[in-house]
């Protein structure tokens, strides 16, 4: 069997984890059956439509890395094609038209109500004649649901699945305004696209016995199913808004990995033994639609940030460094580039988001220092002694490596300061940051070098001398 999977969002708006989650695991299932991985844009909602929407979509699984096989279909193109499968059922006697005003069709609905009935169609037209059309309605066309027996679905996910016929209704494939419905609509695509697996939320189960009335009316093979169970948020209601960033978009905007994404993603719902770490090489290798959990996944925002530390503190610095810019809050130039690039090995380590390597990394891009309240505690007439000292110090020194710079600090804590090297250190710390933290001290005032050193530390001192 060759292979075919398929995403097909509907652009209405952003894309939610649970759409991404869908796309990851039919893209993971295609990559490791060397397969295809196809792209519908399921567009037949013309009044929500919009080609932002639709590059909304094709944005995110850009940014979530993840290539398709095709030029992304439009279903509103292929219209004619599920008209004119609509009209070969009629032809073939597997579906039938039906005249039933919006009137008649709300009073059975109240009057299966009031009996305590099941909610459905009764039928009305199935067996009736063209000749005994009303003039002046215009019909839809319904498929024959079977009368009797049950329907079982084999859910690689779900297992067996059974539903009574019953609970079957007369489904309308084409309105009376002549167009598809959605339920034939995706019947039609998938099978025209060669689709062999489905792999979508369980909340499209209900859906499958539908479509599958569909299925067999054409003699057409049916696609494998898998159903993936829902994404909760940490209180175990369905993911929404209120739990936070629910769109990709949004993630990117937090300062999330592509890779950090698609690693916690694959974890939601589906698992390999205790592996945590699963980059994106190694989940091509294991991923099968038996590792999915039956049970809804919860989204856990912390285990998501210790995944982007990982893969922050994995990643290659020049390419962080290209990553940052949008985060930044000033252009950078050569120079500060190439400090940045410098200094990201240590202020990486300490980053769970890129947001947070952007305030690491101020250390190295900014042309003036403003001091904290804390910093400001520790640019006293004392430290201005130490500082000065300082500055004589880095100023004659042939080798400024972050290992003399400590050797350096350390003579002078002895000569100063008791040997206390933090009373050096607290005060060259608010100096070079203008905050109380900052990577690890000598490298970074190895990075920044001499020159740019001094310069801070002198501010330093002008600084306390003007508070003075």
């Amino acid at each position: 069997m060759s292979i075919v999977t398929r995403f097909p969002p509907s652009p209405t708006g952003f894309m939610h984890v649970g759409n991404a989650r869908t796309a990851l695991f039919n893209w993971l299932y295609a990559k490791n059956k060397g397969g295809k991985f196809l792209i519908r844009i399921e567009d037949t909602d013309r009044e929500r439509y919009s080609d932002e929407a639709v590059q909304i979509i094709l944005d995110s699984l850009a940014w979530l890395e993840l290539d398709y096989d095709n030029e992304p279909e439009s279903q509103f193109a292929n219209k004619q094609r599920h008209i004119d499968v609509a009209h070969e059922l009629l032809a073939a006697g597997k579906a039938y038209k039906c005249y039933c005003t919006p009137e008649e069709l709300q009073q059975m609905r109240d009057e299966a109500k009031a009996e305590g009935r099941a909610v459905a169609y009764d039928r009305h037209w199935r067996d009736k004649e063209d000749s005994d059309a009303p003039e002046g309605v215009d019909p839809v066309i319904r498929i024959k649901a079977p009368l009797d027996g049950h329907t079982i679905v084999h859910d690689e996910v779900q297992g067996d699945v059974k539903v009574d016929n019953k609970q079957l209704d007369d489904m309308i494939i084409l309105r009376s305004d002549g167009t598809p419905t959605y339920m034939l609509a995706v019947v039609v695509d998938d099978h025209d696209m060669n689709v062999s697996h489905v792999i979508r939320g369980d909340d499209h189960l209900n859906n499958t016995f539908r479509q599958n009335m569909i299925y067999d009316a054409m003699g057409w093979d049916k696609p494998v199913y898998a159903h993936t169970p829902l994404i909760h948020g940490p209180d175990g209601a369905k993911f929404s808004k209120r739990h936070g960033a629910v769109g990709i978009g949004e993630f990117k905007k937090l300062g999330y990995l592509p890779e950090a994404m698609r690693n916690y993603l694959l974890k939601l719902g589906w698992a390999h033994g205790d592996e945590e770490i699963i980059p994106t090489e190694r989940a091509i290798e294991l991923f099968d639609l038996n590792g999915i959990n039956k049970a809804a996944a919860k989204f856990d925002y912390a285990k998501l940030e210790n995944l982007n530390a990982h893969y922050i503190n994995a990643a290659d610095d020049a390419r962080l460094v290209e990553l940052l810019k949008p985060f930044l809050s000033v252009e950078l130039n050569e120079l500060t580039e190439a400090r940045l690039k410098a200094g990201m090995a240590s202020i990486k380590e300490r980053a769970k988001t890129l947001v947070q390597l952007a305030e690491e990394s101020l250390i190295y891009i900014s042309d003036n220092i403003e001091y904290s309240e804390k910093a400001q505690k520790q640019l006293t007439p004392d430290s201005k002694v130490i500082m000065v000292t300082m500055i004589e110090a880095f100023l004659a020194m042939s080798d400024f490596t972050h290992d003399k710079i400590e050797e350096a600090c350390r003579a002078i804590a002895t000569d100063k300061a008791e040997g206390k090297l933090g009373k050096i250190m607290m005060p060259l710390r608010a100096a070079l940051t203008g905050t109380d933290k900052s990577p690890a001290l000598f490298e970074a005032a190895e990075v920044l070098g001499v020159e740019e050193t001094v310069k801070r530390i002198q501010a330093a001192v002008d600084f306390i001398e003007k508070d003075a």
